[in-house]
């Protein structure tokens, strides 16, 4: 069990609800992951659009915490714009927030997102910046307020993993008390099973299984890393050697000598 700023949780994947060939493959993903939030688009899916009515349901059947996101926005404008109307159409004040500020790798504008949280924040949203794994941004959207905090692993949808570790285990050590979620990059379970075990809190994930040969298992081989990621954590990793330690003790041990 863990604590997602106002919901108790059992699973610390979060899962995302786009790219999937149907709505009933994502919707058997989402199950057979185990994931209790699930993050939409309020640009590509509307519920009160009818071209998005078997989406929308689909959703609702598998009663889980939603998160709706800014995907696609590019200003302070656009992004506050999108949360509002996210939070009147699905009855919640959670927004994973993006300002995206470079269209090649879709890496997220600082300044803007910076900017959107503060206003959305003042606007009584829980908000979710999606952000690069800069330690000074991070820090400043602390002050902001924000209590959660989702850093990449990689560009979106790259599936590269972790490609700064040190900048990652900067933010665990520098940000104790901070809610960290790896969002992005994440190409397989065992990224998201590194990521764990570096002591994050959890992991969002959405291309790696909508695109994989069979979404369904691979959403269930994300749940089995993510937890087990999880518990080494909790177990505490040995400490790296430089030298070989021999596993079997020699001291006591009979040995025989031939003349």
């Amino acid at each position: 069990m863990w604590q997602l700023a106002d919901r108790t949780l059992d699973s610390r994947l979060l899962i995302g609800s786009a790219l999937y060939p149907s709505p009933q493959v994502m919707q058997d993903a989402i199950r057979a992951s185990g994931a209790q939030v699930v993050t939409l688009s309020l640009r590509r899916q509307s519920p009160g659009a009818g071209g998005g009515s078997d989406f929308w349901n689909r959703l609702q059947e598998l009663d889980i915490n939603l998160l709706p996101n800014t995907a696609g926005c590019h200003s302070v404008k656009a992004a506050v714009t999108t949360a509002q109307m996210a939070r009147e159409l699905f009855g919640t004040r959670w927004v994973k927030l993006e300002v995206i500020g470079d269209d090649y790798n879709l890496q997220p504008d600082p300044f803007g997102l910076l900017e959107a949280a503060r206003e959305l924040l003042g606007q009584g949203f829980e908000v979710f910046p999606y952000c690069t794994d800069d330690l000074v941004l991070c820090e400043r959207l602390v002050e902001a307020g924000c209590r959660i905090l989702m850093p990449w692993g990689s560009p979106i949808g790259t599936g590269r993993g972790l490609i700064n570790p040190y900048a990652l285990r900067t933010l665990r050590a520098r940000l104790p008390d901070i809610t960290l979620i790896v969002d992005a990059g994440i190409g397989t379970p065992s990224h998201a099973a590194r990521a764990m075990e570096m002591g994050f809190d959890a992991v969002l994930l959405n291309t790696a299984v909508a695109r994989a040969e069979d979404p369904v298992r691979m959403a269930e081989a994300f749940r089995h890393g993510v937890a087990a990621g999880r518990l080494a954590w909790e177990a505490g990793a040995m400490a790296e050697r430089d030298s070989a330690a021999p596993s079997t003790p020699v001291v006591g041990t009979p040995f025989w000598h031939q003349s």
